[in-house]
């Protein structure tokens, strides 16, 4: 891959440079974001923001660059480079955003029918990647806890809760922390989940094992005040009455993992490895997707282990009729 690689908007393209002719309420690329959850925003931008850079040369950013002005030679070049340069997944979801833009300045009345038409028109990313992250082992993901279950801080009932809850019900980090203590229900084990990712709202179940356990644990260190259910503490044991931020999740799995002395686990990996317990127990993949919030069952798949342990199975049926060097005395 050559990173000098730039793709150049013509020089009779006219208002390349964002000129503040129009007010920001004008701009697509402002409005697209307005658009979006808080959680999709940062993202979303930095996606546009390195479009814009590829297509200017890196002189303009996102909301410099004239998104109007582009036409299909630019979005099918643009679209070369993601590939080039990105996983397809990656790069289907800037090409997403840049569709999205596209599609705001065509509403906007800046670019016409046709153009906007033609422009958008490029073809997605066609790979298949394996996903992201590991499986965690059943003795893995029995470590972590007897990390936490070993600490008798409230970090211990803290870190074990979101361990389990993140397992039992794939809820992702960004979700964590958006948790209220109202939005469990410790009755019945339901839990109402935001998702930032779409703005969205579903429910999610706790099962009545150790999952439930690990929230009782915690919601007697935590006490009833109402906020977010997950509480940063000092590391003198305070409770400070607060959102948890997405990295301190991260940190706290990295903990506990060299605690366990396990390989690295991820807020991914628990999520993966849920998914692929379930579909190995003989859940309905489109019951798994639901759980998991997946916009495409398509999605789901990619985290089913039972193809791979068939291929691995037939791998034994062939013999390579090799004994080895023999070792000379």
């Amino acid at each position: 891959m050559n990173d000098d690689r730039i793709v150049e908007l013509p020089q009779e393209d006219s208002a390349v440079l964002w000129t503040g002719e129009l007010p920001f309420t004008q701009h697509p690329a402002v409005v697209y974001l307005a658009s979006l959850s808080e959680g999709s925003r940062r993202t979303i931008f930095q996606s546009l923001d390195t479009m814009a850079r590829l297509l200017s040369g890196g002189r303009l950013g996102a909301f410099m660059l004239n998104w109007a002005a582009l036409r299909y030679e630019h979005t099918a070049a643009i679209r070369a480079l993601l590939a080039e340069r990105y996983k397809p997944a990656t790069a289907n979801k800037m090409l997403s955003a840049l569709r999205q833009v596209l599609y705001h300045a065509w509403q906007l009345g800046q670019i016409s029918a046709e153009d906007y038409q033609r422009a958008r028109s490029v073809r997605s990313v066609v790979g298949d990647v394996l996903p992201a992250g590991r499986d965690l082992g059943a003795g893995e993901l029995a470590a972590l806890m007897a990390a936490c279950e070993a600490d008798p801080s409230p970090a211990g009932a803290r870190d074990a809760a979101i361990i389990a809850l993140m397992y039992a019900t794939g809820v992702r980090r960004s979700s964590v922390v958006r948790l209220n203590l109202s939005d469990y229900d410790p009755a019945t084990g339901t839990l109402r989940v935001r998702q930032a990712k779409r703005n969205k709202e579903y429910l999610a179940y706790v099962a009545q094992d150790g999952a439930q356990r690990a929230m009782a644990d915690w919601l007697a260190v935590r006490g009833s005040d109402a906020g977010p259910l997950f509480w940063p503490i000092t590391k003198g044991g305070d409770l400070i009455p607060r959102r948890m931020s997405t990295q301190a999740i991260y940190n706290l799995l990295i903990k506990r993992a060299q605690q366990a002395g396990v390989q690295h686990v991820s807020p991914h990996d628990l999520r993966r490895t849920l998914a692929g317990d379930l579909l190995d127990a003989g859940a309905d993949i489109v019951t798994v997707q639901r759980i998991l919030g997946h916009a495409s069952v398509d999605t789901t798949a990619r985290y089913d282990r039972r193809p791979e342990e068939v291929k691995r199975k037939a791998a034994t049926l062939i013999h390579v009729p090799y004994r080895g060097r023999r070792s000379e005395h």
